[in-house]
């Protein structure tokens, strides 16, 4: 069999970035599983397809997840090989120790820690919508889906309060690094920000290590000085800094993109405004409709079928989780975002099998305090201009920028 390929895809090119969704589903119905020769991955497309990719972590392991998708330059390399010091440990952690460390950070990530943590999310979030409802218009990236996520992440983890716009940047920087097609310049730049990022979660480890606090870092190390062979110290560090970036970065894409959805239908958004209990559904959908990983990535094993192509060992694979949400063949009516669909939690936003996202309670909790309190305190919430722009990289996929109004 001859080898597919899509010559019309590019995943960083302003039109697709803009609305994936079109040539998504042409994709899916022509050519679900091809070679992308610039990537140098296999990219996949179908519901069925990535749900068992995601399920099979022996054939599909995850140790690409965290590479650069464009090489490197030599100085990048260079600055990287001399102080970014993590070890594939969770996303990209081997088998068994990503069961291991991930066993202990689902035991401290409780229910008992997210119920102690709950009325941090609703006062953090209340004090945000009030001082952004003070305007009749303002950027609602900038006033509460940017800050509301990291500083409940943060307060999780125990960083202090005042670096949190200084770590915010510091992970801004990371996307285009990893996930975009960065200039040898930018690069250098970023090269720099990520060791520096580094540096303070080993300091921050260490300072907790010494005086342990009530916070999830200090669970962790808990479990490390009971049992120092359960959990090092190197995997605590590279579980607070895995969680520092993923934890927020993601939650702040859904929580726009379910404003940018919500408000740019009206229907949708009275039946909200009107029905609380609508919520829940409403955040599933803004999971399914715009995921925050808009692709993830996988490496197999062994040759393999996908789809009924055949797969080479070692090959690279690009899930493309927005299209799996998208398919018709796993939702009726894909393209319509609808607050009422029943099966909207089949979507694979939080991925599934080993690597589920333990922290997918956490995210629905603030997307869902967010929609219930905009929904209560500011009804005539409407948009202020439909453009939106969205980062130029194949993974992490939100508005960076959503101007609302209302009649203050």
């Amino acid at each position: 069999m001859s080898c597919p390929v899509h010559a019309g895809y590019d995943p960083l090119a302003p039109a697709f970035l803009t609305d994936p969704y079109p040539q998504l589903a042409e994709i899916r119905a022509e050519t679900p599983v091809f070679h992308h020769s610039e990537l140098n991955m296999w990219v996949v497309t179908r519901h069925a397809d990535i749900e068992r990719i995601m399920k099979d972590h022996r054939t599909f392991c995850g140790a690409n997840t965290q590479e650069p998708v464009f090489p490197l330059d030599e100085e990048a390399r260079a600055l990287l090989a001399d102080g970014f010091g993590t070890s594939p440990t969770m996303s990209n952690g081997p088998e068994p120790k990503h069961s291991r460390v991930r066993s202990h950070c689902l035991k401290v990530f409780s229910a008992r820690r997210l119920e102690v943590l709950a009325p941090t999310v609703r006062a953090r979030a209340d004090e945000l919508i009030t001082r952004m409802l003070r305007r009749p218009r303002f950027d609602a990236v900038n006033e509460l889906t940017y800050p509301l996520p990291a500083s409940v992440v943060f307060a999780l983890i125990g960083f202090p309060a005042e670096d949190t716009v200084m770590l915010k940047e510091l992970a801004a920087e990371r996307m285009v690094f990893t996930w975009g097609r960065a200039t040898p310049e930018q690069q250098t730049d970023v090269a720099k920000f990520m060791v520096r990022y580094w540096k303070y979660c080993v300091d921050f480890v260490h300072r907790r290590l010494a005086e342990p606090r009530d916070d999830f870092t200090s669970d962790l190390i808990r479990v490390h000085l009971d049992d120092p062979e359960a959990l090092t110290v190197d995997e605590i560090t590279n579980v607070i800094h895995a969680i520092s970036f993923a934890g927020h970065e993601t939650t702040t894409n859904v929580a726009t993109s379910a404003l940018l959805r919500l408000l740019g239908d009206r229907e949708q958004w009275e039946a909200l405004c009107a029905d609380p209990s609508l919520v829940p559904q409403a955040v599933e959908e803004a999971l399914r409709y715009d995921p925050s990983l808009f692709t993830w990535r996988r490496q197999t094993t062994r040759a393999v079928d996908i789809g009924g192509v055949e797969v080479p060992a070692g090959a690279k694979l690009l899930l493309q989780i927005g299209s799996a949400n998208h398919d018709p063949q796993a939702f009726d009516d894909p393209e319509v975002f609808d607050i009422r669909r029943e099966a909207a939690r089949h979507h694979l936003t939080f991925g599934r099998g080993i690597h589920y996202c333990f922290g997918a309670p956490l995210a629905r909790m603030e997307i869902g305090v967010m929609l219930e309190l905009l929904a209560e305190r500011a009804p005539s919430l409407r948009l202020a201009g439909k453009d939106v722009d969205h980062p130029r990289n194949i993974c992490f996929r939100g508005p960076e920028k959503l101007w609302l109004e209302w009649d203050a």
